[in-house]
């Protein structure tokens, strides 16, 4: 009765779409759903409304009030058109930027939006062809605009793809705004309400000025310049996956000095399609193997590679053996956040009132990095715009030295208030430069930070479960892991909870309860064990997933060890999912 019951509202709601509002194509193609003996499709399409969260929007493209096509992307752009004139009502012109990834469909919808933004009296500053998202949150800042939004859908399979907000300080919204323009999003309640007929005097198109104003700022950043002289010649693979990162990361590895850029070609090229990968997700090995083939053929040292919007980037760095071995996202963190402190010290940048920041689910070695060296750390959410939220905290008070999350996202720069795979790279390569001058490569640099602070193994898994049977199925599985918490953890016994719904710490050696100190709730469980081990749950806000993420600790005193220690480490990763149930 149940599915009847919701197939009748959905066929229903299918019908409206059917109306002169909607383009013939949308039509046709909603004719064709509503036709079709298997419902399932349409149900999927229709059964609700595309949400536009705290993060915006990122679904599968298709027609339907579910899916990203113009008309849903058009109500967001109103919706936040519409506050934009409450916020800023004093101003004589509100200003956006318009940015997109490779992905199909991305320049429809950015330029779909910057009509609608025109149509409403806003002045857009877009992008005329794909750029890094990174370079949407820098562009906001430099010009001086409200708001902003990036077509991507990140590193998403190519069926989807997403649109994220910003606001004036270059971050992606977060409280009150996030709320406000939800409610002016979800006001938007028929396609008449949405002003599609643009005004081009409003459309400023952005030359090559913003490119290099942005690529000389980050070179800025640069800390060994002397390193990078005398090893300028390293061999490095990069490749964009297809996607945005190719427009600036060649030109910004040579501009910091290198001259050994090695391309993949057949990944150069730009497409939405993804062709020569299963996923373009840096952080799957599949994604890197061309480039690492590549590397193997042409005796390179260091393979990066950056996802669609070139916000995050993967790496590759060769072992002992000369064999390559990917870093994940903890690894890049720690090598990242450990570099930044050791130059400003030996430069003596440090004043003792420098900051870093990672997200809750990240290594907890960072800890030891900067406590050490006297760097206070901020913990905060997963997603990028808490990290700039404390930077927008910190402002004016406290020196930023870095921040990342485990998911391969870094920030090293604060005239930019997103990850940046751009000067990512760059800090990377200088890295590696940095490295060979002290006698090292990069895995053995992470080795000797392993010795010096601490091994870690960190994994991270994720149960994938689709559609609205999936949702439920994940939401069942939090509300068991909350109310039937976690004893044990591959025998160690589980001696804190951290449940970030309710902003509650409970200490089960000492029963105790205490309130964590965090800006709003979250829908994250942490488990904490006697011996250091840490479980993280979260359902993910853009796949249907739900994520756990492991961490294991222990210790190592010489380079020799760390092979050892890293297969212990794997098989207690293996005793902990056992414990858990996945």
């Amino acid at each position: 009765m149940e599915d009847s019951i919701l197939l009748q509202q959905v066929r229903t709601k299918a019908k409206a779409w059917l109306s002169e509002e909607y383009d013939a194509e949308t039509q046709q193609k909603i004719n064709e759903l509503l036709n079709k003996e298997d419902s399932s499709e349409l149900v999927e399409s229709f059964y609700k409304d595309l949400e536009f969260g705290t993060g915006g929007l990122r679904g599968i493209m298709g027609v339907g009030s579910n899916r990203m096509n113009i008309y849903t992307v058009g109500a967001a752009t109103q919706g936040l058109a519409n506050y934009l004139k409450k916020e800023f009502a004093t101003l004589p012109q509100i200003s956006v930027v318009i940015g997109h990834d490779c992905r199909n469909n991305s320049r429809l919808f950015a330029e779909k939006s910057a009509d609608i933004f025109s149509a409403n009296g806003i002045k857009v500053y877009l992008f005329p062809e794909l750029r890094p998202t990174p370079q949407i949150s820098y562009a906001i800042r430099k010009l001086g605009c409200q708001s902003g939004i990036c077509i991507t859908a990140s590193h998403n399979p190519k069926e989807y793809n997403g649109y994220k907000a910003y606001w004036s300080d270059g971050a992606q919204v977060i409280a009150p705004h996030d709320k406000n323009i939800i409610a002016e999003v979800n006001h938007v309640s028929s396609v008449k309400e949405i002003n599609f007929k643009g005004n081009p005097a409003l459309i400023q198109l952005l030359d090559h000025k913003i490119d290099e104003s942005y690529i000389n700022d980050l070179l800025t950043l640069s800390l060994s310049k002397e390193a990078i002289r005398k090893h300028k010649d390293i061999k490095i693979v990069y490749t964009p996956i297809h996607g945005t990162g190719g427009t600036l990361i060649p030109k910004a590895l040579k501009a910091l000095g290198f001259e050994n850029i090695i391309h993949v070609p057949e990944q150069d090229v730009v497409s939405g399609d993804f062709p020569t990968v299963k996923s373009p997700n840096p952080e799957e090995a599949a994604a890197l193997k061309m480039a690492v083939e590549k590397a193997l053929a042409t005796g390179a040292e260091l393979v990066m590679a950056s996802d669609p919007d070139a916000d995050r980037v993967g790496v590759a760095v060769r072992n002992e053996k000369g064999e390559f071995v990917l870093l994940n996202g903890n690894q890049t963190l720690l090598i990242f956040t450990y570099y930044l402190i050791t130059r400003w010290r030996e430069l003596g940048k440090l004043t003792g009132n420098e900051y870093v920041v990672k997200t809750i689910v990240s290594t907890e070695l960072i800890k030891n990095v900067t406590k050490k060296n006297g760097i206070q750390l901020f913990d905060c959410y997963t997603g990028f715009k808490w990290i700039a939220d404390v930077m927008r905290q910190n402002e004016g008070k406290r020196t930023y030295i870095g921040g990342g999350e485990e998911s391969y996202g870094f920030l090293a720069e604060d005239f930019v208030r997103d990850k940046d795979a751009i000067s990512a790279c760059m800090l990377l390569a200088e890295i590696a430069a940095w490295a060979a001058d002290n006698g090292k490569s990069v895995y053995e640099l992470l080795q000797d930070i392993y010795v010096e602070y601490g091994f870690s193994k960190e994994k991270g898994i994720s149960v994938v479960r689709p559609g609205k049977s999936g949702a439920e199925e994940i939401e069942a599985m939090m509300k068991n892991f909350r109310e039937h918490p976690q004893t044990e953890l591959a025998g160690s016994k589980v001696i804190f909870i951290k449940d970030f719904s309710k902003l509650i710490g409970i200490d089960t050696i000492e029963n105790d309860r205490v309130t964590l100190d965090m800006p709003t709730t979250s829908n994250v469980l942490q488990y904490l064990a006697a011996d250091g081990t840490k479980v993280s749950i979260r359902p993910s806000g853009t796949e249907p997933k739900i994520k756990f993420y492991i961490e294991i600790h222990s210790k190592v005193s010489s380079r020799d060890e760390v092979a050892a220690a890293d297969i212990a480490a794997e098989a207690k990763i293996d005793a902990v999912r056992k414990s858990l149930g996945i």
